[in-house]
């Protein structure tokens, strides 16, 4: 049963999914929820049917996940990232490419209550110094290729890669923590998020930060405009970095 604090979030999603091929009476009916309390990954994503395909990866291996699977990974996450000093409200880089630990790191992050900062691969470490100070982050998750990037950024934030790097905590050492997650209180709706930053097309990147309710409302803007129903497939190829990018992969 989803607690009663995602009663609003349902309401609304469920009207859309109903009005998906009603544009007119969509607009006429939706209201935007208003909630005090809300963690899309503990209050909604944790309740989805434990069966239900969740994530498939297609590369050199393809691996297919459920939600409950889903469910279990990210709570070890959770737990493995507290341990290594990961709090709410700490700002974390993630540099990572589509693979399954992003997902698993993402739905951990929102459970912890910390602000995780998507970024894209192809930063170079002058960027990544950048980001760093500007968005004042003090732990990074990347992967073991890219480790070498941060090498000459000051500060003793916590370093995680995936496979391990010198000198860093390895990922995979999650998988030895419990499969069971218990908050240390309550997320406010209006507690932060994600921490983007603009592409910088025209000017320096600008920060933009999104909240518990932002965002994961927000993404009743993706399964509206993507037309998404239950069991869909969705094919997602926007790297991570974008906005589009968890919008389009975590669309309800």
């Amino acid at each position: 049963m989803m607690p009663s604090q995602t009663e609003p979030f349902i309401e609304a999603r469920d009207l859309l999914l109903r009005l998906h091929d009603d544009y007119d009476a969509a607009v006429r009916e939706f209201r935007w929820p208003v909630m005090d309390r809300f963690n899309w990954a503990l209050d909604y994503f944790d309740h989805l049917p434990a069966d239900g395909l969740a994530l498939w990866c297609i590369g050199e291996a393809e691996e297919k996940l459920t939600f409950g699977q889903l469910r279990a990974r990210s709570n070890q996450v959770a737990n493995h990232l507290r341990a290594l000093g990961v709090g709410r409200g700490d700002r974390v880089m993630l540099l990572l490419p589509n693979v399954r630990q992003l997902w698993e790191a993402m739905l951990a992050l929102i459970k912890l209550g910390a602000v995780f900062s998507p970024s894209p691969t192809l930063l170079t470490e002058t960027e990544i110094s950048d980001r760093f100070a500007r968005g004042r982050m003090r732990h990074a998750i990347v992967g073991s290729l890219l480790a070498g990037r941060l090498a000459n950024i000051p500060g003793g934030f916590t370093r995680i890669a995936i496979g391990g790097a010198p000198g860093w905590h390895r990922f995979e050492d999650a998988y030895d923590a419990p499969t069971t997650f218990v908050p240390d209180g309550e997320t406010l709706a209006n507690d932060p998020l994600v921490l983007y930053f603009t592409s910088g097309t025209t000017a320096k990147p600008k920060l933009v930060l999104h909240t518990h309710q932002s965002y994961p409302v927000g993404l009743l803007t993706a399964m509206y405009a993507y037309g998404l129903q239950p069991n869909d497939l969705c094919f997602g190829i926007a790297p991570p970095g974008w906005a589009a990018h968890v919008y389009g992969l975590f669309a309800v």
